[in-house]
């Protein structure tokens, strides 16, 4: 038994001296998780607590589950989930499919500079900050002076208030959405696309197949992993739908439909100072994400498909 112990531990000791520089490789990516997102899980612990920073985590007296009953009781409840769900289903159902559709049209295109130059500008916005998109959306977008709105009033209409009108303001964040990420989104796509078998492309110009068949027989079929992959992913975030943007975009005439779960940790948390009451929403928002996970995972390995693990 102790030869069987030394010689594991011989062998452990050989790989990482083999493999050295792999382990090096990936130790930022592992530090950076660890540090960031797995010992930051000991501050939940202060959902079930008064928490108070002057006798820290340790000292604070626990109250169990009354920050939660207090947030489920609350009516602000449910127009944050409501907000909160209809801008993520919004964007499942029309933002989530566009990388897809965007990557099978470049995949058809056989100009390869073409190609790089349209990838290049669809690019290009998801390299900007979410302060410079609503500034250009202000700029298109104001009643008074945007050009949008010019345009609206010399084809003869009367301008229309898009930013603190809402009834179009979950539209107006999934059109920003879509404009900054659609093109990024399609990295991924299109390398799932080329490892697509050639040889089925070449099979089915035999079978007299168009371009448009073999898309949809062979590209599609070859991609489906990776598509219910990124869907199962998106589920678990179905909860964030992005401080910054909607921050940013919130007044007074929209925050009925704006205020969302990270506005409302923010507000409870940072300015008011109630840090175990948005630590129990936050922590309550983490686990309706990962409960998605699980079931969407379950469903698809039923299905027949990979899922995440």
């Amino acid at each position: 038994m102790v030869h069987q112990k030394r010689d594991r531990y011989q062998k452990l000791w050989y790989d990482l001296k083999r493999d050295k520089f792999l382990y090096l490789l990936i130790a930022p990516g592992v530090l950076y998780f660890l540090i960031f997102k797995y010992l930051p899980m000991w501050g939940v612990i202060i959902s079930f607590q008064n928490y108070s920073p002057y006798l820290g985590i340790l000292n604070s007296p626990w109250v169990g589950f009354e920050h939660f009953q207090r947030f489920f009781s609350n009516p602000d409840f449910v127009i944050i989930f409501r907000n909160t769900m209809v801008i993520s289903l919004l964007n499942l159902i029309f933002f989530f499919p566009l990388p897809i559709v965007l990557s099978l049209m470049l995949n058809e295109v056989r100009n390869r500079y073409f190609k790089s130059v349209v990838q290049s500008i669809v690019y290009l916005p998801h390299f900007l900050s979410w302060v410079i998109i609503v500034g250009i959306s202000f700029l298109l977008l104001s009643q008074t002076s945007g050009i949008i709105n010019m345009l609206i009033q010399y084809f003869g209409f009367s301008k229309f208030d898009f930013l603190t009108n809402s009834n179009v303001f979950w539209i107006v964040l999934t059109v920003q959405n879509i404009w900054k990420e659609t093109g990024w989104g399609t990295i991924i796509i299109l390398a799932a696309i080329t490892s697509v078998d050639q040889q089925l492309y070449e099979a089915s110009k035999i079978d007299g197949a168009n371009r448009l068949k073999q898309m949809w027989h062979i590209t599609l079929p070859g991609i489906r992993n990776v598509i219910i992959v990124l869907l199962i992913l998106r589920l678990g975030n179905i909860m964030d739908v992005g401080f910054e943007q909607v921050f940013l975009m919130m007044n007074g005439a929209v925050a009925n439909v704006a205020d969302v779960f990270e506005t409302y940790v923010y507000r409870n948390g940072v300015q008011n100072g109630q840090f175990s009451y948005s630590t129990a929403v936050g922590l309550f928002k983490s686990i309706v994400g990962l409960v998605l996970v699980i079931i969407a995972n379950k469903l698809a390995k039923k299905f027949g498909e990979e899922g995440v693990y």
